[in-house]
């Protein structure tokens, strides 16, 4: 994220996300290059291991040889969003939303201390209840609820227990506690998937079903025209030919001038022209590139 007001020499904010646990990263960095957030993705492999793969979008700091052989010693696979479809990486969307409201409300008075709210931001971001997991992600992580500031004024329960040096008791009790732990990520895996398919429903619900075939025209939307649009300004740019159909709504646009580029299906529909020269054999007008007819 950023960049933001300059914090102490910081003007970036670098978030990482565990796709299940949604456990939260984050570090204030003056630069976002490659070197930098290679570091940063080196620690956190050595704290927490290294994942099986790390989604990312398509900014010069994550495409890069630097970054490439970072990803190859560790063996993790490197996947890229789709270019102008946040929603692929959503997760991380969410947690920078998260973050940017908690530190909005924490920074009124000075906003160049930023930096130094970060922590605290993180710590309420990691200790709050999380509905696709049912439970707190650092629960999930550490297998116990945090210990808020409240509970060492009062001498909670757990601040008033003594320790046990029977070694057999203590090694039984680490066992049922490592499995509850288990269990305990099961029952998270299983609520994140029972979520996620009733959030897809409803995401579904609302999209058309669009069928489309190679060599079908289409229009692109034109999603840098959506904030500030003009008068008489068209959303939808093209047309472009499909010249090849992914699985999952993605497909890949030619265009005349230029080279190829895959999209969102969601981003494209169907091109109509007005007009045919024989039956069965519809020929587009020969209109200049980006222009539409006044059927559109």
């Amino acid at each position: 994220m950023g960049p933001f007001p300059s914090s102490r020499g910081n003007k970036y904010i670098l978030v990482v996300v565990d796709y299940l646990s949604k456990w939260v990263e984050a570090k204030a960095l003056p630069t976002s290059d490659a070197r930098v957030v290679c570091k940063f993705l080196k620690s956190l492999f050595a704290r927490f291991g290294s994942p099986r793969a790390i989604i990312s979008d398509r900014g010069t700091h994550f495409c890069n040889d630097q970054f490439a052989k970072v990803m190859l010693k560790y063996g993790v696979t490197h996947r890229l969003s789709i270019a102008y479809h946040p929603q692929t990486s959503g997760q991380v969307e969410v947690s920078n939303r998260g973050l940017k409201r908690i530190l909005e409300r924490n920074i009124v008075e000075n906003r160049a201390s930023w930096s130094d709210k970060l922590d605290d931001a993180l710590w309420a971001f990691r200790t709050a209840y999380k509905t696709p997991i049912g439970c707190t992600p650092y629960k999930l992580v550490y297998g116990k609820a945090c210990n808020l500031p409240t509970e060492l004024e009062h001498k909670a329960y757990w601040d008033l227990k003594q320790a046990n040096f029977d070694l057999a008791v203590a090694g039984d009790h680490r066992k049922v506690q490592l499995n509850e732990l288990n269990e305990l990520h099961d029952h998270a895996y299983e609520n994140s998937l029972i979520y996620k398919e009733k959030t897809k429903r409803i995401h579904d619900s609302k999209i058309k079903n669009r069928v489309f075939n190679v060599s079908d025209r289409v229009l692109l939307f034109n999603s840098r025209l959506k904030i500030f649009l003009g008068k008489l300004k068209i959303r939808w740019s093209g047309p472009f030919t499909i010249v090849k159909v992914f699985l999952y709504g993605m497909v890949e646009l030619s265009q005349a001038n230029g080279p190829n580029f895959k999209v969102n299906g969601h981003r494209v529909k169907h091109y109509l022209w007005r007009g045919c020269t024989t039956i069965g054999s519809p020929r587009p007008p020969n209109f200049p590139h980006g222009q539409l007819n006044s059927g559109n």
